[in-house]
């Protein structure tokens, strides 16, 4: 399969959008959020927020409607003819759709079947238990006195979640009965299923890979930054961004490649796939989830190995190639997302060079929903952290509240 254009589908495009423009492909896209380097990479871009000078760009939890991604793919693809879709974050929960999507334009990568198998959480830590990889105890629970009855099982504190998601959203820490049952009120209420899980302390990490059918490669390692406070998200799980690579012991980032490359193997994923866990202080990765799509390390993944991820998921998915093991590691590349710290409106965020996700000059983002990235590089970890942080800073001092 010759590929030669791509429609990026997802809640946010833009990272791969940018990376496939700069592989040579003709480059389509459908999301949520619609930001301005989205816009300048694509030939045809469609979005859910239309976003407009003095308009807000609403609240993401109550907008978001995978539907509406898949409407305007048959837009788009009305209007143009596409070799294959690349999944952004946001559809690997969403069966129906990405079945129809399928059908539609051949997404290049894993299947809705696959994605499925590593999505529904049951079946995926039973099939981790069989295969005796290491990761939290998680069970299922369909109802409040249920949800109670597993956690004392557990054991106290425990970490709930929806059964749907990303990006820590939903995701919480109960250290007792009163203090679950009070979080867990509103969700009874609507009879959904959460899942209850085994609190782990530790590093919150990932890892990045591209796999082909009996083969896989970890790129990077990495760091991620949940529930950072200056990063203004209101949630201790919510998910600010990462730092590649992890800075750890040899012996630490092997065990962590050593996991990751079973999961993905075992799942029979293909081209870019990566996988969370905790790392305990026992240096023991344990496995959270796996997210079969390219992720949020993205670029700065390309940053510090020197290679396009979107054209090695390609040639990865349609070629049965992989890419040649990257050199030595030299610098450290953080991504870092600022939320709106109150209802605020965006002044030019152009004007700084490591700004992604760029909203549209004017616009108004409600407090807590995400504004944009800032991707910083260093020579050490603390360094790119802190550059990062700094930029934040100075564009914290431009925002006017509304």
């Amino acid at each position: 399969m010759r590929v030669r254009s791509l429609l990026v589908v997802g809640v946010d495009a833009s990272q791969i959008a940018v990376s496939a423009k700069k592989a040579g492909y003709k480059v389509y896209a459908a999301d949520h959020f619609g930001d301005q380097d989205l816009k300048a990479a694509c030939k045809e871009s469609l979005s859910a927020v239309r976003q407009r000078r003095g308009s807000s760009c609403g609240h993401f939890a109550a907008d978001y409607i995978p539907s509406t991604i898949l409407k305007m793919v048959k837009t788009i693809l009305g209007r143009h003819a596409i070799d294959g879709a690349i999944l952004a974050s946001g559809l690997e929960d969403a069966a129906d759709t990405l079945k129809e999507i399928n059908d539609l334009v051949p997404i290049i990568g894993n299947t809705p079947e696959a994605i499925g198998k590593v999505r529904k959480k049951t079946a995926f830590f039973k099939e981790l238990k069989r295969l005796n990889l290491p990761h939290p105890e998680s069970r299922v629970a369909h109802s409040l006195d249920e949800a109670k009855t597993i956690a004392q099982d557990i054991g106290y504190p425990i970490v709930y979640k929806p059964l749907t998601g990303f990006g820590g959203t939903g995701i919480g820490k109960a250290d007792s009965p009163k203090e679950l049952q009070d979080l867990l009120r509103n969700a009874a209420k609507r009879r959904k299923s959460i899942l209850i899980q085994e609190y782990v302390e530790g590093t919150p990490a990932s890892a990045s890979l591209i796999s082909i059918k009996n083969s896989v490669m970890t790129l990077t390692i990495n760091e991620q930054l949940l529930g950072l406070q200056r990063a203004m998200k209101a949630h201790s799980f919510g998910y600010h961004g990462n730092i590649v690579p992890l800075s750890a012991s040899e012996d630490i980032v092997r065990r962590c490649r050593e996991v990751s490359e079973k999961v993905v193997q075992s799942f029979h994923l293909i081209g870019s796939n990566g996988v969370d866990f905790v790392i305990t202080k026992e240096g023991i990765p344990k496995i959270v989830e796996v997210n079969p799509r390219l992720q949020g390390t993205l670029e700065c993944v390309e940053r510090v190995i020197g290679l396009n991820v979107v054209e090695a998921h390609v040639l990865a998915c349609t070629e049965r190639s992989l890419p040649k093991p990257s050199g030595v590691v030299r610098k450290f590349a953080t991504r870092l997302i600022l939320y709106a710290p109150n209802r605020c409106i965006v002044p030019d965020l152009r004007t700084f060079e490591e700004t992604r996700d760029i909203p549209l000059p004017g616009v108004i983002v409600e407090k807590g929903e995400p504004m944009c990235s800032i991707i910083t590089e260093a020579p050490t970890r603390d360094t790119s952290l802190r550059k990062a942080r700094d930029i934040i800073g100075s564009i914290l001092s431009l925002l006017i509240t509304t």
